[in-house]
């Protein structure tokens, strides 16, 4: 085996190098070889959502199961990232829908959780189950709940969940139900979604979402733009209007609109949310925080934006930044067990064994039959015994 050589496939497939990845398996490199963080060079193009190099490599009969040391497959990453494009390719090529990443979750939870519309769509689509638990004690429409923020996105993946089948009572490890949660959080579109209310909506918006479920993204986009020409400001309109461009990957000119939104009212924080997401897809990771910033400034007491920073610098291997966003989150809702979670992982990312063992302490003390926990707690205690 040629090891400088099936390194350099990582190092090119991650960089989106195509000429050189085509070289390079010429060469005879090999597309299964793994770095020492156990990825392959389609897991390292997944990663930065390099998409023409992942197809490239799948079509070199790269295993699209195969899984680095934290247990995700180059499906489960694409899923957990947004990449809905690589997704698609992954499950084309034999993805195992039913595969789960180390929490217990299949790809359709952290896409829920963070906010991906269309790769929630494109796993409903392929048959993910919808009803699925977690090591949690979550299902993906809980995750869209208690993580999400009940505006126009959150309420469209859950309308899009519930549409799907999925169940608004069931229930988490407190008891505590999907529409229990929406309900004690003021998310009042949620509620109606999960009781089966009508929702008032423009007419133009009803029109356009119905026409993107058959791709007619132009023909979208005019009825928008014909309502906009017709009542001037909407932020519903526009809203939707860069919603369906980000779709399109047009994300200069979704930017665009959601500052319009933003400059017709500064304080409808979900815009930041929004810019925030498209400047990670546009891979301007200091301005997408810089965004989340500017709507945690405005309000410090919600938790959402900080929670979805933390989220994103953990994404980007930020891991002291993360724990400081947690420690900032858990001073606020202490008994939140799933931050001290996400804390004990960053820490363990960060060879702090022992920081990361108190932290998931905090966790069990609030759950302590949760065999997730436990679990995490002993691979950081056998870490700590072998430093």
């Amino acid at each position: 085996m040629d090891q400088p050589l099936n390194e350099k496939l990582i190092t090119a497939s991650e960089q989106g190098d195509l000429p050189t990845v085509e070289q390079l398996l010429n060469e005879g490199a090999s597309v299964d070889y793994k770095d020492a963080g156990g990825r392959t060079a389609l897991m390292a193009a997944v990663q930065k959502n390099q998409i023409p190099v992942a197809k490239r490599l799948i079509e070199a009969n790269s295993d699209v199961n195969t899984r680095d040391v934290t247990q995700l497959t180059p499906y489960l990453c694409a899923g957990a990232n947004g990449f809905h494009e690589i997704l698609k390719l992954t499950i084309a090529a034999g993805a195992d829908i039913k595969s789960v990443n180390r929490f217990g979750g299949t790809a359709l939870l952290p896409s829920s959780e963070k906010g991906y519309l269309r790769t929630v769509r494109v796993c409903l689509d392929s048959g993910v189950a919808v009803n699925h638990i977690n090591d949690l004690g979550w299902s993906a429409l809980l995750e869209a709940v208690i993580l999400g923020n009940g505006g126009r996105l959150y309420s469209d993946i859950i309308e899009l969940l519930v549409a799907a089948g999925a169940d608004p009572h069931l229930q988490d490890r407190d008891g505590k139900s999907s529409l229990e949660h929406a309900q004690a959080m003021g998310q009042t579109e949620v509620v109606k979604i999960l009781k089966n209310e009508d929702r008032e909506q423009h007419e133009a918006i009803l029109q356009a979402k119905s026409l993107i479920k058959a791709d007619n993204y132009e023909e979208a986009l005019g009825i928008l733009d014909e309502a906009l020409d017709k009542e001037g400001s909407n932020a519903d309109l526009i809203y939707y209007k860069a919603y369906f461009l980000s779709e399109l990957e047009r994300y200069g000119e979704a930017l665009e609109q959601y500052r319009k939104g933003l400059a017709l009212n500064p304080h409808d924080l979900d815009f930041y949310f929004y810019t925030a997401n498209t400047l990670r897809m546009m891979r301007k990771p200091e301005e997408a925080l810089a965004e989340y910033d500017k709507a945690i400034e405005l309000d410090p007491e919600e938790t959402f934006y900080r929670y979805h920073k933390s989220n994103y610098l953990r994404e980007l291997g930020r891991h002291e930044a993360a724990v400081a966003e947690m420690d900032k989150l858990l001073a606020q809702q202490p008994h939140r067990y799933d931050f001290s979670f996400h804390k004990a992982n960053s820490l363990r990312s960060l060879g702090r064994h022992q920081e990361a063992i108190d932290a998931i302490e905090n966790a069990i003390k609030h759950d302590p039959a949760n065999p997730l926990y436990q679990k995490h707690k002993a691979q950081s205690q056998e870490l700590l015994d072998k430093v």
